[in-house]
């Protein structure tokens, strides 16, 4: 009896992994002035990307007074597309990003799913209402504190 409870606790022992709570794995973009400071838009800003199946889908939508936002990155794609729509009273400008990375898989147990984490290669961007984007931290991971990107908007539209 004694050796079955002791077998029994070793078994229990070996799966009782906890799996990350925060397995989200996002960007974060902090807006930023050209003096390093942080920047608020004023504008609505709409951000959309386009789902596997071919269909665009809404991933940030109609946010005012940003100063911050987080987007989500696909598990497996090479590369990721995301069309920025900033919209005033008069006017609206559309910017396309491309987001290039490196895919990693990251295996915490066999009670866990897979998850990816992602190293940047590259961004590219049209330069209508964005001026520019600076990667901050590369690795894209369950750090959903610490900013992948500086992005910087155009003034005065």
């Amino acid at each position: 009896m004694t050796i079955a409870l002791i077998a029994l606790t070793a078994m229990t022992a070996c799966t009782s992994i906890d799996c990350p709570v925060e397995n989200n794995v996002a960007t974060l973009y902090k807006l930023q002035k050209a003096d390093g400071t942080q920047d608020t838009l004023h504008d609505t800003l709409t951000v959309l990307t386009r789902l596997a199946r071919g269909v665009d889908t809404v991933i940030l939508n109609k946010s005012v007074e940003t100063t911050s936002f987080q987007l989500p990155i696909s598990y497996t794609n090479a590369a990721d597309t995301f069309t920025f729509v900033r919209k005033s009273d008069t006017r609206e400008l559309t910017d396309t990003v491309w987001i290039e990375k490196t895919n990693l898989p990251q295996f915490e147990s066999v009670d866990c799913k897979l998850v990816y984490f992602h190293d940047v290669t590259s961004l590219r961007h049209t330069r209508n209402g964005i001026d520019s984007i600076s990667v901050k931290k590369g690795r894209i991971d369950y750090d959903s504190n610490t900013e992948n990107f500086h992005i910087y908007f155009k003034t005065g539209i």
